[in-house]
């Protein structure tokens, strides 16, 4: 598709943003894990080119993730309403998790929402998560639950939604899917990485018809300092350049 570069027209910290997200909607096609044209990752900007409003970035519906570029992305207030010229319609109704996150989590710079088969898959256990992995582990220490109320389109949902999350950056969504939340989009995706995999890892092992063996609930304790050590809490310093480099080598129009 032929879009009109955005670069010129907004500042370079916002230009910045724009490409993050769109090489995270290219990296979340690329692994598999979109869902034709639904499903949203929003990103935040930053006070210092949004100042007190809050604006966010986030999927013209009804392109494939793999489509999406820096400057197809649409800007939206907290209401989903456009707030600059774009050819693309935008999704309301997708936007009221995000929105209801994005209002209890001021931190939160990203919300990173999957509909996957795996995903799903283990919302629909009733058990949940279970520690089964040592990816599990990292889920573990920060995970919510919030039980399925239909297509999300009602804004009375937002309350319980705000209440289940909590202050927990892993949320399934019952019967519905899986859901990260990050202070940036490098954070949200590495996230998203490690709860998607403990859910196919789960999805697995229980196939497998043996006995599992769970992991020792003391080892869960000291979860959280390993992660800060490994992977700087997730924050994705080390990973994030490795994949950004292999959208290079797919393709890089993700940046126009």
């Amino acid at each position: 598709m032929n879009i009109p570069s955005l670069q010129q027209q907004v500042s370079a910290e916002e230009w910045q943003l724009r490409v993050d997200l769109a090489a995270c909607y290219r990296l979340v096609a690329a692994y598999g894990w979109s869902d034709l044209v639904f499903t949203h990752i929003s990103a935040k900007l930053p006070s210092s080119v949004a100042g007190d409003e809050h604006q966010f970035l986030i999927n013209p519906y009804g392109l494939m993730f793999d489509e999406i570029t820096a400057s197809s992305l649409v800007k939206v207030d907290m209401q989903c309403n456009k707030l600059h010229d774009s050819p693309f319609p935008v999704n309301p109704a997708g936007f009221v998790i995000h929105s209801a996150i994005h209002e209890a989590r001021p931190e939160a710079g990203c919300v990173l929402h999957t509909h996957t088969r795996a995903g799903v898959g283990v919302s629909a256990q009733k058990h949940g998560i279970l520690p089964l992995s040592q990816q599990s582990t990292f889920v573990l220490s920060s995970l919510a639950y919030h039980d399925y109320e239909g297509v999300a389109i009602r804004d009375d949902e937002k309350t319980r939604l705000q209440a289940d999350l909590g202050t927990a950056n892993y949320l399934v969504l019952r019967n519905h899917g899986l859901l990260t939340v990050g202070r940036n989009i490098p954070e949200a995706f590495l996230a998203m990485y490690t709860f998607e995999n403990t859910c196919r890892i789960q999805i697995d092992a229980l196939a497998g018809g043996s006995e599992v063996v769970s992991v020792n609930p003391a080892i869960l304790d000291g979860v959280a300092h390993a992660m800060k050590v490994q992977t700087s809490g997730l924050g994705g310093q080390f990973v994030w350049p490795s994949l950004l480099r292999k959208l290079e080598r797919l393709d890089p129009s993700y940046k126009t």
